[in-house]
């Protein structure tokens, strides 16, 4: 049997989440994304097949804040962020997807951030 790497098996993983969990325009899917260096936040309409608002480390409105933090307080500040811009939009309830990754770390801190600035899930 082959194994697979790292990246494959976190796509495997990621499909087999899928498969049961889509974003409605009424609860669309909190999506996060996190490579070595940065982490990526989107509030994806599955339905629709758009992104509603989207949030990262590389995100220009944040780069002034981010400056000197550690990944784990970046990633809070991407969860605040990706959770304020939702409720401007009038988006209160998501259903979070973690995209292949454990819940743990900056993906935890990233969904406990949007959580405490008002997302529901």
């Amino acid at each position: 049997m082959a194994k697979f790497s790292r990246s494959e098996a976190r796509i495997r993983r990621h499909a087999r989440v899928r498969k049961n969990l889509a974003g409605t325009a009424d609860c669309p899917r909190l999506n996060v994304f996190r490579s070595l260096n940065c982490i990526y936040a989107q509030v994806i309409d599955d339905e629709a097949g758009t992104t509603i608002v989207s949030a990262s480390t590389i995100d220009r409105a944040l780069k002034a804040e981010l400056d000197g933090k550690n990944k784990t307080e970046q990633a809070k500040l991407v969860g605040k962020a990706v959770a304020e811009r939702a409720k401007e939009k009038g988006i209160t309830a998501v259903v979070f997807d973690r995209g292949g990754f454990r819940y743990m770390g900056r993906v935890k801190a990233l969904a406990d951030a949007a959580r405490e600035a008002g997302l529901e899930f």
